[in-house]
Formats: C-alpha cells, structure tokens, sequence
C-alpha cells in the first residue's frame, strides 16, 4: 500500500502545482514533458520489468523500482531548471513502471483467492485516497510557495515502504520457470520513437516552425522508428507489445478506447489547474478541488460499473459512459474567462464519472475474451495503450497550446490568448469524446464475448475476480 502510494500520489498532486512550478522555474512551454516523459518511461518499462521480474526475482525488482522513484523524487524536490526537474520525472516514471505491477503481483502471489478480494480493496483505497488528498496537497504546497515538496513527500514513503518490503517479505522463487526472451529492441525502438514524437509535437512552432527542416527531419525519425517497431514486434517470439491481439475486434476497441481515455484525462489534469489558476484567478488549493471532482468521479462510478454492465452489457454501459464524456466535454467548452470554479468542477465530475463507466466495463470485455494464458496480455496491452495515449495527448495539448499564448519575459503565460488556448483544449477534447464513442460501438452488447467482440453463447462468462482484479487496477 506504501509503495502504490507513492505513484498514486505522484499522479495526482502534480497537476495542482504545475502553474507555480512553471512561474517559479520558467520555461511555461516545457511544462507538457513533466507529465509525457514520466508516462513514457512508465509504460515502456512496465513489460520489460514484468519479465525481469521472473528472473531476478519480484522482491528485487520492486525494491528496485522504490530506489528509482525516490531517486527521481529528490531530483524533482531540489531542480533548479526545467530541464533537471524533466530527467528526475524521467526516473520516477522508470521506477513507477516497477511499482505498480510488480504490487499488484505480489499479491496475487501471497494470498488466497478468497484473501485477495480484500488486499486488493485495500490497494485500490489507496487510489480513492490519493485521488481528494493529491490535488489538495500539491494546491496546498503551492499556495505556501513551497512546491518543491509534493516531492519531498515521497522520502518517507518510499523509505519506509523499502524498509518493510525488505524486513518482511521473504519470496519464495521458482528457479524452473522458463524464462523468456525479453524484447529489449522493440523497446528501445518505442521508446525512441515516442519520443522524437513527442518532441516534434512540443518543440514545433515554438522552438522551431512546424515547417522547418528541424521539424521535418524529427518526425521523419519517429515515422522511421515506429515503423521499425511495427517490423520487430510482428517477428518477435515474445513481442513487449502483441500486436496480433488487435486483431480481435473486442481487444482493439478495448485498446483504442483505453487510449482515448488516457488523452483526455491527463489533458484535463494538465490544463484544468492551469486554467483555473491563471484565467479565472483561483488559489492555488481551489483549483486542487475543481481537479479532485474529476478523480473522485471515476471511482465513485467505476465501482458501480460492474453492477450496471451485468444488467445492460458491455457495449451500453460504455456508451452510457463515453456519453456522459461528451456532455462533460460539451459543458467544458462554453467555459470563458469569467465561468465559476464550482462549474469548472462539476464538469469535471461529469467527465470522471463517464471514465469509470468506460473504461472499467471495456477492459473486462477485452480480459472475458481472452483464454487464461493470453489475458495478462490483454490486461498489459490496455494499459500500455492508455499510458501512451496519456502521453502523447499530453504532447498535442501542449502544442495547442504554446503555439497560442504569449509568454512573459518570468517565461510565464499572459494575455487573452491563454483563454484562446484552454477553449481549444476543451474542444479537442470534445473531439476526442466522440471518437470514444464511435469506438466503444464496437464493444460486444452482452457479458459474455468471444473473440471477435460478438456475443456467443459458447464464449467464457466474465469472472467476478477479473472484474475485481480490473476495478481495483483502474
């Protein structure tokens, strides 16, 4: 529960504190690489950590991850330029993708079906926690100036949290466990892409013109590279990402949902806190609230989500959710530069709680498709796929909005085209919310699911444990 705490922390309380980390250290137009590189290191090393974890053993490698996290942490804490708080948030992303499935692992290994249902309900209070105390802390901190501490904060956390994993955690290993071949180049290869994407997307119309031979030559490389990805992982024995399962109808709605999801949400908690405090002229902690309303939303419906989609079925209750997205995103848009915090709010809430209703019930569907041994893929590929999509929806925020405002000589943004810049963010999104809709179309209409997303009698009935396991994960 520690070691979850830290990342569930991690994630919320930085959105509060990026308008006061940006005034403080400068470099406004940077501030979207905090959130991409953390999700980027995340995601590419989640699979390469689950396969080490099986040779090295799984109480190494989370020791390992909580090392990395809190090495990251106090590089944050004590940054004296953007780019020094960049690489520290790279190597907590780095950490992160060691903590967060190698928790859920162990306890699965230490428990007893029965016992699980109730350790993973503690996990996932750590999430609902985090979730009202995150905004409100990184809204405190930064109201008091002191913003350096949402990382500070992590140092006990993480000691801790190692401190009892190794006291007390005595792992029991299988040395006969075929081991298998870890796909470092398709990794590489991801990595390398996603990033000259991501820096074609941030840098271009600021550092350079998007029509520039700069620009052209670095998305030439992502194109290159991602290509090269594609080639390696259709060869490769144990590919980091299974490409062959988006054949699947089910499975590639579930994907293409899961990464839309991750574009909006980060972009909402992103730009909201920035909206809130530097258009509307809010404090600090009340942004914090209008941010809390959109992670208190998703739970509060998510654990609901299994209730309503074993009465209505997969593809309604995601529609019910995609649609709630879209009259969220629908009230986002008429936001000006004079609307009220608590409307700020209940628009995000109304966003959170068409996330539970989506996400939760598109994933159990791609996961009740799946035979025994291929689900912990399907589980990985989804979140693989909304960790990129956070990513590089983050990216495209960003460049929206650099490319609009106008940045003070504190390197800070000022004027109306701020506002120009958040009303466009919010309209992507409402773009991006239909597109959640069209793709959830194609989830299967009942609870059970064969491989193709269609309804079949013979296919497997969705496991109350999966769904569990997928709620509390979520």
């Amino acid at each position: 529960m520690l070691a979850t705490a830290l990342v569930a922390l991690d994630s919320t309380i930085i959105a509060t504190a990026s308008s006061s980390i940006a005034k403080d250290l400068g470099h406004f137009q940077q501030l979207p690489w905090l959130f991409s590189v953390y999700l980027l290191a995340q995601a590419v090393s989640v699979p390469i950590y689950g396969r080490l974890a099986d040779v090295l053993g799984r109480k190494r490698l989370l020791v390992i991850g909580i090392a990395l996290f809190l090495a990251g942490s106090i590089l944050c804490g004590a940054a004296w330029s953007m780019p020094v708080l960049i690489v520290g948030r790279v190597i907590q992303g780095l950490g992160a993708g060691a903590v967060m499935p190698i928790s859920m692992t162990i306890t699965s290994d230490i428990y007893t079906l029965e016992e699980r249902a109730k350790t993973q309900g503690y996990l996932a209070s750590v999430w609902g926690i985090a979730s009202v105390v995150g905004p409100t802390l990184g809204g405190v901190f930064s109201q008091l100036g002191e913003w350096r501490w949402i990382f500070w904060i992590n140092i006990p956390l993480a000691l801790v949290a190692g401190f009892m994993l190794i006291r007390s955690y005595h792992e029991r290993r299988n040395e006969t466990t075929v081991r298998e071949r870890i796909d470092y180049l398709g990794a590489a290869l991801l990595a390398g892409g996603t990033t000259a994407l991501l820096l074609g997307l941030l840098e271009g119309g600021t550092t350079w013109a998007w029509a520039s031979g700069s620009s052209i030559a670095v998305f030439a490389a992502a194109a290159l590279l991602l290509i090269a990805f594609v080639v390696v992982e259709l060869r490769v024995e144990h590919p980091i990402f299974s490409l062959a399962l988006l054949r699947r109808r089910v499975v590639a709605a579930s994907t293409i949902a899961s990464l839309i999801v991750g574009v909006i949400v980060l972009g909402l908690s992103t730009y909201v806190p920035i909206y809130a405090q530097d258009v509307l002229g809010t404090s600090a902690l009340i942004a914090g609230f209008a941010l809390a309303a959109l992670t208190l939303g998703w739970p509060l419906s998510a654990s609901q989500a299994g209730r309503l989609y074993l009465a209505r079925g997969f593809r309604a209750t995601s529609m019910i959710g995609a649609g709630l997205v879209l009259v969220g995103a629908i009230l986002a848009v008429t936001l000006g530069a004079h609307s009220a915090i608590w409307f700020v709010a209940i628009c995000c809430f109304v966003v959170g709680c068409g996330m539970g209703l989506t996400a939760v019930p598109t994933l159990i569907a791609a996961q009740t498709s799946a035979a025994a041994t291929e689900r912990g893929a399907v589980t990985g590929t989804n979140m693989f796929a909304r960790s990129m999509g956070s990513a590089v929806g983050v990216a495209i925020f960003g460049a929206v909005v650099n490319s609009h405002v106008t940045l003070s000589a504190a390197g800070v943004p000022e004027g109306p085209g701020l506002m120009t810049a958040m009303h466009l963010v919010f309209l992507s999104i409402l773009i991006i919310g239909v597109a959640l809709f069209v793709a959830v179309t194609f989830m299967p209409a009942h609870r059970r699911a064969n491989g193709n997303g269609d309804s079949s009698a013979g296919a497997v009935e969705a496991e109350p444990a999966s769904m569990t396991a997928a709620v509390e994960m979520l």
